[in-house]
C-alpha cells in the first residue's frame, strides 16, 4: 500500500503510465494581474560591471529579483555568497555545465562518472548560495550514443545524485535542449516521475521548444513538474531562411513564441515560481530593454 501511494504521488497510476495533468490543474489559478513570477538572468549576459558583486548590484538596480550561475565558475563561494549579502540580489539556482563534455549516457564510465561529480560540485554550491536549484541536461544522444541507452545509462547515473539533492534540500530540474533526447512532453513527464522524488522537476526552457512544438502544450502535460522557466525568444522565420541556430537570433517578443498562451498555461498549472532571461547579453542598456520586455512577458495575456 505504501509503494502504491509513493508511485501516485510521483505522478504514476497504477497501471504505470504517467498522470497527465489536465487543464485548470491548480485549484484557483491566479489572474495574470496577480502573478508573483521573480525575474531573473543568466549572469554571463551581464556585460557591465567589473566585479561580481558591481554585477549583481547593477541586475538589482534594474529590477531584477534574481541571478543565475554556472557550476564551475571562476569565483569562490565566498565571493559569491558575499555578492549576494551585499546587494540583496539571491542566486536562485545553478546550471551544471558538464553535460556536452561528459554525458551521463557516456559508454565510458570514467566519464559519466565526471558528469555526476560536477552535479553533486553544483548541488553543494547551490546549497552555499541558498539557491533552490541545479539546471542538469539529462542525456545527449547521437549516432553512436542510442537513445534506448541514453535513457538506461543517463537514469542510473542521476539516481546516484538524487539522495545528495534531497539531503541539501535542492532540486534537481532537467532541461528540454537540444540534445535528441526527451523530445515529448509525455516522455518528458514519464522521465521525471521514474524518479519518484520531489526534489527531480523539469526546467522548461520556452523558446528551445519553439522548432520542433508548442510550449503551452508542454506546460499543460508537465503540470507540476515544472520547477522553473528559462525565457528566449524563437523565429520559425528565421529556421526556414537562415537555419536552425539564426532562430534564436531575435529580442523577445519579437519571435513566435506565443507569451499570451504560455503565460496562461503557467497560470493554469499554478506556477508562480523564476523566469529567468537565456539570450545574448549586454550592458546596462541592453539589460534595462530585456527587463522591459520580461516585464511585457509576465503581464502577456492580462
Amino acid at each position: 500500500m505504501i509503494q502504491v501511494l509513493l508511485l501516485l504521488v510521483a505522478g504514476f497510476s497504477m497501471s504505470g503510465d504517467p498522470l497527465i495533468p489536465p487543464v485548470g490543474v491548480a485549484a484557483s489559478p491566479p489572474e495574470a494581474s496577480e502573478r508573483s513570477m521573480k525575474k531573473a538572468v543568466k549572469i554571463e549576459m551581464v556585460k557591465d560591471g567589473e566585479t561580481l558583486e558591481a554585477k549583481f548590484r547593477l541586475l538589482k538596480e534594474l529590477g531584477f529579483d534574481g541571478v543565475e550561475l554556472p557550476s564551475p565558475n571562476s569565483w569562490t563561494v565566498e565571493e559569491v555568497v558575499a555578492a549576494s549579502k551585499s546587494t540583496g540580489l539571491p542566486v536562485h539556482g545553478v546550471v551544471c555545465s558538464e553535460h556536452w563534455a561528459s554525458p551521463l549516457n557516456h559508454a565510458d564510465p570514467a566519464v559519466r562518472e565526471k558528469c555526476v561529480e560536477a552535479i553533486r560540485e553544483a548541488i553543494r554550491d547551490a546549497k552555499a548560495y541558498g539557491a533552490t536549484s541545479v539546471l542538469v541536461v539529462p542525456a545527449v544522444v547521437r549516432k553512436g550514443m542510442s537513445y534506448d541507452e541514453a535513457w538506461r545509462l543517463s537514469r542510473a547515473e542521476i539516481l546516484k545524485v538524487v539522495p545528495d539533492a534531497e539531503a541539501a534540500g535542492i532540486n534537481i530540474a532537467f532541461e528540454n535542449v537540444w540534445n535528441n533526447f526527451l523530445l515529448s512532453p509525455r516522455e518528458a513527464a514519464e522521465f521525471v516521475d521514474s524518479f519518484e522524488s520531489p526534489r527531480v522537476g523539469w526546467y522548461l526552457d520556452v523558446g528551445n521548444l519553439v522548432a520542433y512544438g508548442w510550449p503551452e502544450q508542454w506546460i499543460r502535460i508537465l503540470g507540476p513538474r515544472v520547477m522553473k522557466v528559462d525565457v528566449k525568444e524563437y523565429s520559425r522565420e528565421k529556421l526556414d531562411k537562415e537555419g536552425r541556430w539564426a532562430g534564436f537570433d531575435v529580442p523577445l517578443l519579437e519571435g513566435d513564441c506565443d507569451w499570451p498562451a504560455v503565460m496562461k498555461a503557467l497560470d493554469e498549472i499554478g506556477y508562480q515560481g523564476w523566469m529567468t532571461a537565456e539570450i545574448s547579453g549586454g550592458d546596462r542598456a541592453w539589460l534595462v530593454d530585456v527587463a522591459a520586455r520580461m516585464d511585457r512577458i509576465k503581464d502577456a495575456g492580462n
